[in-house]
């Protein structure tokens, strides 16, 4: 199998993550690749990067400050404790059950960091399926009366591939 090559960490990550508490643990959800994790844990953060499938992040593994649980957050019972990060970090992924488990994550101080696609992206490719697509101002809802909202986007993008994403920054209390 051809090995994939690394991404840079989005712009909204690296706009953000700087709100992060110095040495601040971040649970970077659906890691993918592990882009993120290794950009954060490069800022000095200690990360821990969850997806059901590992397999793409094998070439970062070795990374210095990162732990990495393969884990089915979609099948499976949410494994962390509410309260312990400093920072949670969502790109590119949307399950709404999580939302609950998301906000109950963040540590008084914590940050939260999400960016992913919105009703619009299925006249650009994918995602098509409505599960997988913010509706207008959702994240914004989700948030409302739990988060202090830094940074909000509802975007159509045209660079690198056209998109429609909805991004968040917001702070815990």
């Amino acid at each position: 199998m051809k090995p994939l090559l690394m991404q840079p960490p989005s712009a909204w990550v690296r706009r953000w993550a700087p709100l992060i508490p110095a040495g601040g643990q971040v649970l970077d959800v659906a890691c993918g690749l592990g882009r993120h994790a290794v950009y954060l844990a490069g800022m000095g953060l200690r990360v821990t990067a969850v997806d059901a499938d590992l397999a793409l992040s094998a070439a970062v593994r070795d990374t210095p400050g990162v732990s990495w649980l393969e884990h089915d957050l979609e099948a499976d019972a949410w494994p962390f404790t509410a309260a312990a990060w400093q920072g949670v970090l969502v790109s590119n992924y949307l399950h709404r059950p999580l939302f609950p488990h998301l906000l109950d994550a963040l540590a008084p101080g914590g940050v939260l960091i999400y960016a992913t696609f919105a009703h619009g992206q299925q006249h650009f490719g994918r995602p098509r399926n409505p599960q997988h697509l913010l509706m207008p101002g959702e994240l914004l809802e989700w948030v409302r009366g739990t988060l202090r909202v830094i940074a909000y986007e509802d975007v159509e993008e045209r660079q690198p591939v056209p998109a429609r994403r909805q991004r968040i920054a917001a702070l815990k209390p």
